[in-house]
């Protein structure tokens, strides 16, 4: 049976999209899962989050969605954990977009390459910051989505395009996929404005919001620069809690 396909998406950069996918990848691996990894993002923060030196790859997700090469040779193991795995991205994926625009099938080019993940239990797609050809790949490829927000001013900003491509993605291309759940990131509880955002996210999103809050976390923030997920770097740590026990409520849902 093929992988359960999660894409991590918000068209909105710095909501915590990729400390969510590398986290939350970390956590199902550490449940005993085989995960894989798609750095679907040109920024290729998730394999620089994962220790890849980006400079050494010969093989990268762009030879997987522009030249139809096949994933098992573009998989990368990774270092912290045996169950996890990555599919590494470089900024060269953003000239794989345009020339994407002009091929055959531009649009389900992952969901292709995705169909060979029976030796996976999960994959999870970082998708890019944008509405783009990329993330429109994500999000035909994946079973679905999980949106981190973060609890700011301008959270809801956006959002409203997002779900109208959903809508439509699920209308002409992809019709079962779901929203599996938003994920409040970047929470500081001593601020009254993060509580209200949180009520208003939890009002738009009626039972879709996990009950598990992402707080700000100097060990979220210092754990990439390291090359290891927050789990790995440290394991106590209020982040690192924090993605566990989101994790579980993932697992809940898409179990």
């Amino acid at each position: 049976m093929s992988a359960t396909v999660i894409a991590v998406t918000n068209q909105k950069g710095g909501v915590g999209k990729t400390t969510t996918a590398v986290n939350v990848a970390y956590c199902l691996a550490k449940a005993g899962k085989r995960v894989l990894i798609v750095d679907f993002d040109p920024q290729g923060n998730a394999t620089s989050g994962l220790g890849i030196d980006k400079q050494s790859l010969k093989i990268t997700v762009m030879d997987v969605v522009q030249n139809e090469l096949p994933i098992k040779e573009a998989v990368q193991s990774v270092e912290c954990h045996k169950n996890l795995f990555i599919i590494p991205a470089t900024p060269q994926l953003a000239n794989a977009e345009v020339e994407l625009a002009k091929a055959e099938r531009r649009f389900s080019r992952l969901k292709m390459a995705l169909a060979d993940t029976d030796d996976y239990d999960y994959v999870i797609i970082d998708s890019p910051p944008s509405l783009s050809l990329l993330t429109v790949n994500g999000l035909i490829a994946a079973h679905y989505i999980l949106l981190p927000v973060q609890a700011e001013f301008y959270a809801m900003e956006g959002l409203g395009q997002l779900l109208e491509t959903m809508q439509l993605i699920r209308k002409k291309l992809n019709p079962t996929l779901e929203l599996l759940g938003v994920a409040v990131t970047m929470m500081d509880n001593r601020t009254t404005l993060g509580n209200q955002v949180h009520d208003e996210i939890i009002k738009h999103f009626p039972g879709k919001v996990f009950k598990t809050v992402i707080p700000r976390n100097v060990r979220l923030a210092e754990a990439p620069s390291h090359g290891l997920p927050v789990g790995a770097y440290d394991r106590w740590s209020k982040g690192a809690r924090a993605y566990k026990a989101l994790t579980k409520e993932v697992l809940s849902r898409a179990g």
